[in-house]
């Protein structure tokens, strides 16, 4: 049986600019916060953490301006939401896992 696996590349499809933003939320309104933050275009996905944050988002925009407006006018409208904290990607590296195939032929 072959499997095969997608991977998306974003910035071939124009969406130069990823965030995470870590948010905290009033816990009576959790279902609600993420039912709102999935209505927003460009929120990939939502995961709750542990730690400082409530939840973290990921977030695709085509450009710093679309970002600053998906932060500022659609994330900081959600009712529940107490306060967040974003990060801009600005250079991404990653690690091969054990049980991904090496793209070097070895």
């Amino acid at each position: 049986m072959n499997v095969f696996t997608i991977v998306v590349n974003d910035a071939e499809l124009g969406y130069e600019v990823k965030a995470l933003t870590g948010i905290n939320i009033d816990t009576k309104q959790r279902d609600n916060v993420i039912k709102q933050l999935f209505t927003i275009d460009g929120v990939r996905e939502v995961a709750e953490v542990t730690g400082r944050f409530d939840i973290l988002v990921t977030m695709y925009a085509r450009s710093l301006d679309q970002m600053h407006k998906m932060v500022s006018e659609k994330i900081g409208r959600v009712e529940g939401i107490q306060s967040s904290e974003s990060f801009i990607e600005m250079k991404s590296r990653t690690k091969a896992m054990p049980y991904m195939p090496s793209n070097s032929g070895d």
